[in-house]
């Protein structure tokens, strides 16, 4: 007995087609996703991101303090900057959850600055963990988004610290140029010190009380950042291109 299939020319058509966009856009899901948090945590142990391709970082590092975080909002809000990334410290949030709105109403990025600005090199894995976890916490309670981003509290960093920072799903974001604002060194200075940014660059301001002088310098560094590149934010800056990287031994 002889059997014949018909096959209906479009509905094949239909089918194949429907294969072949589910297979490019699961290839395309993991090429997005292999191609980020790879980069930041390899064989060799995770690693601070400290420089992009693409665009230009402005980073607010804020501690303590409540005198200088709206000047420096109302002064990114007035320069038309739409991208920047806030990293906060969780005991401030905590106290300032109004600031801590406005900077997401804004629209700007929010990181961790830890929980209590301690020095994580002189801290053991397991103690620098509960401090950024207990950070993450009071983000949580902020009805934030999951915060993906930290600075270690000083600036300084160790294989621990990226050891703990990766078990908790951080990347640690270090910077490319620092305004050293909070030493105050006058708006000149200031200006002086971030003049050579360019595409990649990620730039350290802060925004807590130390930084006397951030708001009245900002107008001037804006304007020229934005001849040069895009404002964005740390995580657009991570995932629009190639980023370099350091490992602490």
């Amino acid at each position: 007995m002889n059997f014949f299939v018909i096959l209906n020319a479009r509905k094949v058509k239909t089918t194949l087609l429907v294969v072949m966009i589910s297979f490019f856009t699961a290839l395309f899901l993991y090429s997005e996703s292999a191609g980020y948090y790879p980069v930041f945590s390899t064989s060799a142990g995770p690693k601070a991101v400290y420089q992009g391709e693409k665009g230009i970082a402005l980073t607010f590092n804020i501690g303590w303090g409540d005198v200088q975080a709206a000047p420096i909002l109302d002064t990114l809000e007035k320069n038309k900057v739409k991208s920047a990334t806030f990293f906060l410290s969780g005991a401030w949030a905590e106290r300032h959850p109004d600031l801590v709105q406005r900077i997401v109403k804004q629209g700007y990025e929010i990181g961790s600055l830890g929980y209590a600005y301690k020095e994580y090199t002189e801290m053991d894995e397991p103690e620098i963990r509960r401090d950024m976890m207990r950070s993450q916490e009071v983000f949580q309670k902020l009805n934030l988004k999951k915060v993906k981003l930290l600075r270690s509290p000083t600036g300084h960093f160790d294989k621990k610290t990226l050891k703990a920072a990766d078990s908790v799903g951080f990347t640690v974001v270090h910077w490319s140029i620092n305004s050293n604002d909070w030493k105050s060194p006058g708006v000149e200075k200031i200006i002086q010190n971030v003049h050579g940014a360019d595409q990649g660059d990620i730039l350290l301001f802060h925004a807590s009380d130390s930084a006397k002088q951030t708001a009245v310098a900002l107008p001037n560094i804006i304007s020229q950042l934005k001849k040069k590149g895009e404002l964005v934010s740390v995580s657009d800056m991570l995932s629009n291109g190639k980023v370099k990287t350091t490992l602490i031994q």
